[in-house]
């Protein structure tokens, strides 16, 4: 019998004896008075329980979710990068989520949460989740971690799709140990643990910053230190498309980060046990949607403009940044400014990624406009529908948290470099990495050997 079981049966068993008492002591009138009593002390226990019950639910269904966001990553990955690299794609992203769920059980979660108290880092020592006998509060220990461990592999999933088709794989990992280990942890204890920033009234709802800016910092500092693909950049300023290898793969991975995102921002209210918190997931669920459609059509609209043509990356790209825009404040907008921070964020992406280009900054997928610079549009942004927060603080939030994790991630890839390396051989790179690092080729029936 676990704790909330037994806590309804001790109120049940104490009702029953007492109002066998009352009516024996007292006589009926005043067991009549005694039982309403009773009855509303068991009416809030029971509703205790059924708040318990809808908060761990949300953090297990919006944990879910955004573990399914995995997935997501993997399939836009695939789709953008060449057919000779897409296999070294589905190793990175699984090895990451499982490097991130070990990481953050062992050191992350209390590094994170644990004793920060107004600080800038919490505790050491890995997370213990109690027996289901002990486990009292607002909803279920383990619902928390699990649905906090989904959102650090997040942060890696971002770095993953940047550096692909010239890391090494053994490399990558182990950034991605330090990224969810120690240095995502660590900028959001500053907000969600109750730190430095959370002090200052620094408002991030779901993480455009704490999360995918994070992770957006990361893929730059790693872009920058291995360089870009072989052949990507010509002379004179020349730029030469590198085209992926199934854009049906890609957009099968953009809706399924759509439906994640649902447990990503809704799943961050933290609470489904009153009338009001219900509402409140479903204006979320609204407006991101919202936002997304909005970031996908101004998408299209741009490239129209600008090429003439309707390029499918980019509407993609599109719906994506219109979806981190919004992360950092869901809740309070109404459907038209949700509209208006989604579009703004699909423009965005638009311009940012031949800009990163002519900058000869090349992030395969697009992770650093949609993730890095929509986040930070979405999170100066909050002030706009959140009267309790303001752009003075926000800007703060967004400079300190980007400095650390880019300096931070700057300094573990130069590390990496001079130890390991952290680039594939030329030879390996031509000939692609699922030969070269994974050994198993995802379309063995096709030359993959064509030099680009």
């Amino acid at each position: 019998m676990n704790y909330r079981t037994r806590q309804s049966t001790i109120v049940g068993a104490a009702a029953v004896a007492l109002l066998a008492l009352a009516g024996a002591a007292f006589g009926q009138d005043e067991a009549a008075e005694t039982a309403e009593v009773v009855a509303e002390v068991s009416e809030f226990a029971i509703a205790a329980d059924t708040a318990y019950i809808l908060n761990t639910l949300l953090f297990l269904m919006g944990g879910f979710l955004v573990m399914w966001m995995a997935a997501g990553f993997t399939m836009l990955e695939a789709g953008m990068v060449r057919s000779k690299n897409v296999a070294m794609q589905c190793t990175k992203n699984i090895g990451l989520y499982s490097i991130a769920g070990l990481m953050f059980w062992l050191i992350g979660y209390n590094l994170m949460y644990d004793g920060v108290d107004g600080g800038f880092i919490g505790s050491l020592g890995w997370k213990v989740i109690p027996d289901p006998s002990d486990d009292p509060g607002d909803y279920s220990v383990a619902s928390d971690w699990f649905f906090q461990m989904v959102f650090c592999a997040t942060t890696a999933s971002i770095v993953s799709g940047a550096v692909a088709e010239r890391v090494k794989l053994w490399s990558f990992l182990i950034f991605v140990a330090v990224l969810t280990g120690v240095i995502y942890p660590i900028t959001g204890s500053w907000q969600w643990g109750g730190g430095w920033l959370a002090e200052m009234g620094f408002s991030d709802f779901a993480g455009s910053t704490l999360v995918h800016s994070v992770g957006g910092w990361a893929a730059l500092a790693g872009v920058l230190i291995i360089g870009s693909r072989r052949g990507k950049y010509g002379a004179n300023g020349a730029i030469h498309p590198i085209p992926g290898s199934s854009m049906p793969l890609a957009t099968l991975g953009t809706f399924i980060l759509w439906l994640g995102w649902f447990g990503f921002n809704g799943g961050s209210q933290l609470a489904m046990g009153t009338i009001e918190d219900a509402s409140a997931v479903s204006r979320i669920f609204v407006n991101t949607n919202t936002a997304a459609a909005a970031g996908v059509i101004a998408a299209m609209i741009l490239t129209q403009l600008l090429y003439k043509k309707v390029d499918v990356t980019l509407a993609l790209n599109g719906a994506l940044g219109g979806l981190v825009a919004i992360t950092a404040e869901p809740l309070m907008p109404t459907m038209l400014w949700a509209t208006i921070i989604g579009a703004i964020g699909g423009i965005l992406v638009v311009i940012a990624v031949p800009l990163l280009d002519r900058m000869k900054i090349d992030d395969v997928v697009g992770a650093i406009p949609v993730h890095l610079v929509a986040g930070i549009w979405g999170t100066i942004a909050v002030p706009i529908t959140n009267p309790d927060t303001s752009f003075g603080t926000q800007a703060i939030g967004i400079v300190a948290i980007g400095a650390f994790a880019f300096i931070a991630s700057l300094v573990v890839w130069v590390i990496l470099r001079a130890l390991f390396g952290v680039r594939v051989s030329e030879e390996d790179e031509i000939n692609g990495l699922d030969k070269a690092e994974i050994g198993v080729e995802a379309y063995p029936d096709f030359a993959q050997n064509q030099a680009t």
